[in-house]
C-alpha cells in the first residue's frame, strides 16, 4: 500500500503542565493570531484526512475535552513519565487501527501539512523504515536531543541531550520530537522502552534506537525552517511565535496586493481575508472572522472582528466593527463609530460618533453624528430598520424595535420610540423656553455675590 491509500491516525501530546506559562489556561489553548495553538496544528493535520485523532492529556484535560468535543479522543497520561509513556496512553484509542501514526506535539503548532506528508511518504519508501523522525538544524542547538545520521538520512543513533557526550552534542542535527510510525510497529517498540536514563523517564526516541539494534532502518527527514518545529513553553516564546506569524502574514498580504502603510503596526487573525487594492493604515487590528473585498480603505486605529466589508467601503479612523457588522458596497463608517450585528446599505454613511447595533440600514441613508440605536432593554436585543435614503439627524436615539421609512427625516436631537413612515419628518423635542435678558441678569447677580464674598 502507498501512503496515499494507507489510513492515518494522529497522536498529539499535550499532557505537560505548562508551568512556565503561569496560567490557568492549558498551554496548548493559548492563542496565536486569535486561534489556539492546538487548533493551528489540527488544521494542518486535517488536510491529510486522518481517520482517528488522539490527544494525550494530563493536567487541564477538562479544558481540552471542552475545546475539542467529539473531534478527538482524549487519552489521559497520569502520572507523566515521559514522551514514550505518553504515546502508550493512546493504545486503547487506536485499538483495531491499521495504518500510519503521526506523533505530534500540541505546543509545536506550525508544522506544515507538506512536512507531515513528507514524513508519511518517507515511511513508505523502498527501504521501509520502522520510524521516520523529523529533524532540524537550529542556529543554536541548545539542549535538544541529537539525531546521529548517515548522509543518506538513515539514523545511526538518537540521544537526549542529558545523556549525550561532548562529541554527540557537537552534532547540529536535532530531534523535533515528531515521528511517523506504522501502527503495527508502534506499540511493540514502545513496550521495549525502559527508563534507564538521567531523567528516569520513558523516552519516545528510544523506539528508534531499539528498532536500529534489531537491524531495522530508521530515517530522518530535515525541515529547512527551524521555526516550523519551534516549541512554545512560556509567554515570551508565545509572543515570539506571534511576532513570527504576523511578520509572515504581513509579507503575504503585501504580495497579494494590499497596501500596509506601517506593516509592523498591523495585526492579522489566522483567518483574515483581504482583497486587492486594500489600504490599511497604521495600528489596525483584525480579530477573527473578517473578510475584506477589493478597494477598501481601513483608516488608522480601527479594530475589526467578525465583519464583512464589500468593495469600495471605508472605515475609521478609530472605528470598531464587531461580529455581524456588514458594510455593503460603497458605504462608509467614520471616526469613533461602532457597529455590531448591523448592515450598512450601499452608499450609506455613518461618519461620526455613533453606535449601530442590531440594525438594518438602507442604501444611501445618512446617519448623523451621535446617533444611537438603543437595542438592549436589559433582557433582550431589538432591531432598528432604517429605510433607503433616510436622514437621521445628529444626536438622535432610535429606541428599538423601531422602523424608519424610506426618505424619512428624523430631526436632530430626537428620541424616536415609534415607527416613522416613509417620507415623514419626525421631530421629538421639548418646547424651547426663551427668557430674554435672563442670562445677563444671572451673570450680574453671580458676579456681585462673588465680589461680596471676597471682602
Amino acid at each position: 500500500m502507498t501512503s496515499a491509500s494507507t489510513p492515518l491516525a494522529t497522536v498529539v501530546l499535550a499532557a505537560g503542565k505548562g508551568t512556565r506559562m503561569k496560567s490557568d489556561l492549558h498551554k496548548v489553548l493559548h492563542p496565536i493570531a486569535g486561534r489556539p495553538m492546538l487548533e493551528h496544528l489540527l488544521a494542518s493535520a486535517k488536510e491529510l484526512a486522518p481517520e482517528r485523532q488522539v490527544v494525550v492529556a494530563g493536567h487541564g484535560r477538562e479544558q481540552l475535552e471542552k475545546a475539542l468535543g467529539a473531534r478527538a479522543t482524549i487519552a489521559v497520561q497520569e502520572p507523566q513519565l515521559g514522551t514514550g509513556h505518553a504515546v502508550q496512553q493512546a493504545e486503547q484509542a487506536l485499538s483495531g487501527f491499521e495504518g500510519d501514526v503521526l506523533i505530534l506535539y500540541g505546543d509545536v503548532p506550525f508544522v506544515r501539512t507538506e512536512t507531515m506528508r513528507a514524513m508519511i511518504e518517507r515511511l513508505h519508501a523502498p527501504d521501509a523504515p520502522a520510524v521516520v523522525v523529523l529533524g532540524f538544524e537550529p542556529e543554536d542547538p541548545l539542549q535538544y536531543g541529537r539525531v546521529l545520521a548517515h548522509d543518506d538520512g538513515r539514523i545511526a543513533m538518537m540521544v537526549e541531550y542529558n545523556d549525550a557526550d561532548e562529541k554527540q552534542r557537537a552534532c547540529r542535527l536535532c530531534n523535533s520530537g515528531l515521528m511517523a510510525v506504522k501502527s503495527a510497529d508502534l506499540f511493540d517498540l514502545l513496550g521495549k522502552v525502559g527508563s534507564d536514563n538521567a531523567a528516569g523517564e520513558y523516552y519516545l526516541v528510544d523506539i528508534v534506537n531499539i528498532a536500529t539494534l534489531e537491524g531495522r532502518t530508521c530515517a530522518v527527514i530535515v525541515t529547512d525552517d527551524a521555526d516550523e518545529v519551534g516549541g512554545i513553553n512560556s509567554r515570551g516564546e508565545l509572543a515570539a511565535a506571534e511576532a513570527r506569524w504576523q511578520a509572515k502574514r504581513r509579507v503575504q498580504a503585501m504580495a497579494d496586493g494590499v497596501t500596509l502603510i506601517a506593516p509592523e503596526t498591523v495585526y492579522f487573525a489566522w483567518d483574515t481575508q483581504l482583497g486587492r487594492d486594500v489600504t490599511v493604515e497604521p495600528n489596525v487590528v483584525f480579530a477573527p472572522g473578517v473578510t475584506v473585498a477589493d478597494n477598501v480603505t481601513i483608516h488608522a486605529f480601527s479594530h475589526l472582528e467578525g465583519a464583512t466589508l464589500e468593495c469600495g467601503t471605508s472605515i475609521g479612523p478609530y472605528a470598531r466593527l464587531r461580529p455581524g457588522a456588514v458594510l455593503k458596497q460603497g458605504s462608509k463608517i467614520g471616526n469613533f463609530v461602532e457597529m455590531k450585528n448591523a448592515v450598512l446599505g450601499e452608499g450609506a454613511k455613518a461618519n461620526h460618533l455613533s453606535y449601530l447595533g442590531d440594525a438594518e440600514i438602507g442604501s444611501n441613508a445618512n446617519i448623523g453624528a451621535g446617533t444611537i440605536t438603543c437595542n438592549y432593554d436589559g433582557y433582550f436585543k431589538h432591531k432598528t430598520v432604517i429605510g433607503e435614503r433616510a436622514f437621521i439627524g445628529s444626536n438622535s436615539a432610535l429606541v428599538a424595535p423601531v422602523k424608519i421609512g424610506a426618505d424619512a427625516i428624523v430631526a436632530a436631537g430626537s428620541a424616536v420610540t415609534r415607527d416613522v413612515a416613509a417620507g415623514e419628518l419626525r421631530l421629538v423635542r421639548g418646547e424651547q423656553l426663551v427668557k430674554p435678558g435672563w442670562a445677563d441678569r444671572f451673570h450680574d447677580a453671580m458676579k456681585k455675590k462673588k465680589a461680596e464674598l471676597k471682602k
